[in-house]
């Protein structure tokens, strides 16, 4: 834990960030170090892994309290008495835990109600259409489920089950801890009939006495138009399953969005390049811009546009995902110089830059270096 990043270095905030900051700061980052976007980063998806830890346990407010107060001990299993349940704040979590440490746990018994089931995390990569325009997109997600064959249980239908002799049917054990706070009496999940008080004499044999099996399901998810690399859909009661009743998790859907060929994006403006000729950046033009629907628009190429100059078209960019407009479009205008001319536009470009400040003169000339390129 000693070589770990501190968790605010990583996301560039100070301790004083508030959430809406932490949010913002982990979209850059995660945009900035995907694998998928520094292809030549040998580190990259380290970075993204970083990153992704970090916003995992400053965007939960319990998280960050236990790291503020403790730093990473508060996720060391080695430390603090236990840690914190490998960050496990669902409910009393991580939490209870140190009241344990240091109460004793609770007098003795720890909370044997119904417990909510873990939030799970898993990535969906969209096309670029898809995240601009939105979309409804199924995915297959496997998760952990009741056994049906035993409805939980863990034995076979029809079989008993004794009384654990180690816990006495609790389902909990008492040890004393040494740890940096001193000595102190806890109690734990017993290891034999692992919190169940119960054993098994015939496992089921649908899911070897674990009452749990896996199993693969359809969701449908709903991308909002304007969504970006790094956002987070929460999906409500499709995470792992409670135990002994409690509701389950939620699942928490990292979208990663696929580069596309032509068109770029900053935040919410769409950025593209336009290749135009000399005569149309000297003389001006109407040019088509292909779109990202597919159709395109009429856009007006000024007289004397410079290469790299950028023109906006309003209102043809990146919906906003709380709001009701769009961003724009900037087009970058390269001009496209020839490489090859005949003897009559060699004759022409040279007349043209050889002659006064005569307009109607210039005018002649522009008029038949079009006629001549075309």
């Amino acid at each position: 834990m000693a070589s770990k990043r501190d968790y605010y270095e990583v996301l560039g905030l100070t301790r004083s960030a508030a959430p809406e900051d932490i949010k913002k700061a982990y979209r850059q980052k995660a945009k900035q170090f995907h694998p998928d976007v520094n292809k030549e980063d040998a580190d990259a998806a380290e970075k993204f892994k970083e990153v992704a830890e970090a916003y995992e346990v400053l965007s939960d407010p319990q998280k960050r309290a236990a790291y503020d107060q403790y730093g990473h001990d508060a996720f060391d299993p080695n430390r603090m008495g236990g840690g914190f349940g490998g960050a496990d704040f669902g409910g009393m979590g991580g939490f209870g835990d140190i009241f344990d440490m240091f109460f004793g746990g609770m007098g003795g018994q720890r909370r044997s109600g119904p417990q909510r089931g873990a939030d799970r995390e898993v990535r969906l990569d969209i096309s670029f259409e898809e995240a601009v325009f939105g979309a409804e997109k199924e995915m297959e997600i496997v998760r952990v489920e009741s056994c049906e064959k035993c409805e939980g249980t863990g034995a076979e239908p029809g079989t008993d089950t004794s009384t654990c002799p180690q816990c006495k049917g609790s389902g909990r054990m008492r040890s004393v801890q040494n740890t940096p706070f001193g000595r102190f009496e806890t109690t734990h999940t017993c290891n034999r009939c692992g919190g169940e008080g119960k054993i098994i004499e015939k496992p089921c044999s649908a899911c070897k006495g674990r009452g749990k099996v896996k199993r693969k399901r359809a969701i449908n998810v709903r991308i909002p138009a304007g969504i970006d690399t790094g956002a987070r859909l929460r999906i409500q009661a499709e995470g792992e399953e409670g135990a002994m009743g409690g509701p389950p998790g939620d699942l928490y859907i990292v979208v990663v969005v696929k580069n596309h060929a032509r068109f770029k994006r900053d935040r919410y403006t769409l950025l593209c390049d336009l290749d135009i000729n000399v005569v149309q950046a000297s003389l001006g033009a109407e040019v088509e811009v292909p779109l990202l629907r597919g159709d395109s628009h009429l856009l007006h190429i000024p007289e004397g546009t410079q290469p790299g100059e950028v023109l906006t078209v309003k209102n043809k960019g990146i919906p906003h995902l709380q709001g009701h407009r769009n961003g724009d479009l900037k087009v970058r205008i390269n001009v496209k110089i020839p490489t090859r001319l005949n003897k009559r536009q060699k004759e022409l470009l040279a007349s043209l830059f050889n002659e006064g400040e005569d307009k109607e003169s210039k005018k002649g000339l522009f008029d038949k270096l079009k006629d001549a390129m075309g």
